[in-house]
């Protein structure tokens, strides 16, 4: 029988503390919901008040360097959960993701599939008019296409899996290359949303 809490978020930051107290406080359905252990924050050098923010909101603070699948990979091996959410600073999930993680997880833990599967969200971009609603035209045929989520779309992943996949790859673009190490088949869309700016999509 599984014991909660039993996922871990990890946010790459850099100058951060504008975007992520929505961020964060999307987050705390996770606590009530029993599912979500903790949060760490691994930041490339902030001058900003985002070490604040994360004192405050309870996170785990970790000054790194600029590489982002560097920090990616060390906050993994800091947080402690059988499951670890991959997140951007400026993700904010849609209400009821913690249910529909938490049921995903059941799932692939009861079936044997915790490694050999992963998990994203579905995406809405923020604002109004037409450009929004083309981004996310856009990326559902990404992803049905190639498979290939935006980063801060969301990965969800067993840590046994994660580290089998030998964590995010140092250097340029290393979210999308451990996204296609992964591969298309691999990654469930979950469907809760989650909302990001257009210019991150």
């Amino acid at each position: 029988m599984r014991t909660f809490p039993v996922l871990s978020v990890v946010i790459a930051t850099h100058n951060s503390e504008r975007q992520l107290v929505p961020v964060l406080s999307a987050l705390v359905q996770g606590v009530t919901a029993g599912v979500l252990r903790d949060v760490t924050l691994v930041d490339s050098g902030s001058t900003d008040g985002t070490a604040t923010i994360a004192d405050a909101a309870g996170c785990a603070f970790l000054s790194s360097v600029a590489d982002v699948g560097v920090r990616l990979r060390q906050g993994a091996a800091h947080s402690r959960g059988r499951w670890v959410l991959f997140l951007s600073d400026c993700s904010i999930l849609e209400e009821g993701w913690a249910r529909e993680v938490m049921t995903f997880i059941e799932t692939c833990e009861r079936r044997g599939q915790a490694e050999r599967i992963a998990a994203t969200f579905r995406l809405a971009v923020d604002g109004y008019g037409i450009g929004p609603r083309i981004g996310e035209a856009l990326a559902v045929a990404r992803l049905a296409l190639f498979g290939l989520p935006a980063p801060g779309q969301g990965l969800l992943i067993s840590r046994s899996y994660y580290e089998r996949l030998g964590g995010h790859p140092s250097g340029a673009r290393a979210e999308r290359r451990l996204i296609a190490r992964i591969g298309r088949r691999r990654i469930h869309l979950l469907r809760p949303h989650v909302l990001m700016p257009a210019k991150d999509v």
